[in-house]
């Protein structure tokens, strides 16, 4: 098969029209349509079906698309540590977690380490889904479940706790809970029962005490824990919430019952395979330790 013309399938297939995969290659819409009908005539066989919204991936095109995606991952895999410094780490360096973690813990962490390592381009890549380390949608994952997928190397970070926290204003106009069964009387905030959650048994604090029903009623639910975090810091009612979220610079928020913790929650920072010998990996990862020491108490320390 013609090279350029399956870097053109490829860029065709990833973008579902022609015109996208000109835009994206620098060709005119026309040119990518030549490349795309060449190499079908080439193959003897259709690779898409043409449609007024778009364009579909045949049977025989969804098979080549598979193979060339490896292909083209595999190669920019090759070319990112092909650049890199073995003395200095530089390069292209793509991070997935979770979007609480990765909005309230990890992003304001990050000035610090490009200041140290200013030839490393960052991208943070914040999906409550797994993204495939495998076809490097990522380099990295912060994940806060062991992760699933083969051939990834894991290494534990840290250990998650969970708290009940309500804001000053909530608390000084509904008083604070003394006991598990007092939370019957108050509003409670918690994540959609039938929603993917990121972390397992995200919803708790609604059996603490074994209520009537299995469950206590809440006032609200929303399917993000930073969302959950910003409606018990606007004043809504009580929810169980990450540590790492609760900034020490909000001392409005106000830890409620706090010999009653959740479940134990492990995050593991992995990676592919292919990238065991990562100047950019190790700086990352070892950066993260020193971080997670820095703010956590020894409990919460990774292991080995």
């Amino acid at each position: 098969m013609d090279w350029d013309k399956l870097r053109v399938f490829h860029a065709v297939a990833e973008a579902g029209s022609f015109t996208h995969a000109g835009e994206t290659l620098n060709l005119s819409q026309s040119a990518v349509s030549r490349q795309i009908s060449a190499l079908e005539e080439s193959l003897h066989v259709p690779l898409f079906h043409r449609h007024a919204r778009g364009l579909i991936l045949t049977e025989q095109g969804e098979l080549l698309y598979r193979t060339a995606r490896e292909v083209f991952a595999k190669l920019s895999m090759t070319e990112a540590m092909l650049s890199e410094s073995k003395e200095h780490p530089k390069g292209p360096l793509k991070v997935t977690t979770t979007v609480a973690f990765g909005s309230t813990w990890l992003t304001p962490r990050i000035r610090e380490f490009l200041s140290i390592y200013p030839d490393v381009q960052l991208t943070l890549l914040l999906d409550d889904n797994e993204l495939d380390l495998s076809m490097r949608e990522a380099d990295i994952a912060i994940r806060m479940v062991p992760p699933r997928q083969p051939d990834l190397i894991q290494r534990h970070l840290m250990t998650v706790r969970t708290h009940l926290y309500g804001h000053r204003t909530y608390l000084e106009k509904r008083g604070t809970p003394e006991t598990v069964e007092d939370l019957q009387k108050h509003d409670l905030i918690a994540y959609p029962s039938d929603a993917k959650a990121p972390v397992p048994n995200i919803n708790w604090l609604l059996a603490l005490g074994d209520p009537p029903g299995g469950e206590r009623d809440t006032i609200f639910r929303v399917n993000s824990l930073y969302a959950l975090y910003k409606a018990v810091e606007s004043g809504l009612g009580i929810a169980a919430i990450p540590d790492y979220i609760i900034s020490e610079s909000n001392p409005d928020l106000v830890r409620i019952l706090p010999d009653v913790t959740g479940p134990r929650i492990d995050a593991y920072f992995v990676y592919a395979e292919e990238l065991r010998h990562s100047k950019r990996i190790a700086v990352f990862r070892d950066f993260l330790v020193k971080k997670v020491a820095e703010t956590f108490p020894a409990t919460h320390a990774p292991t080995a």
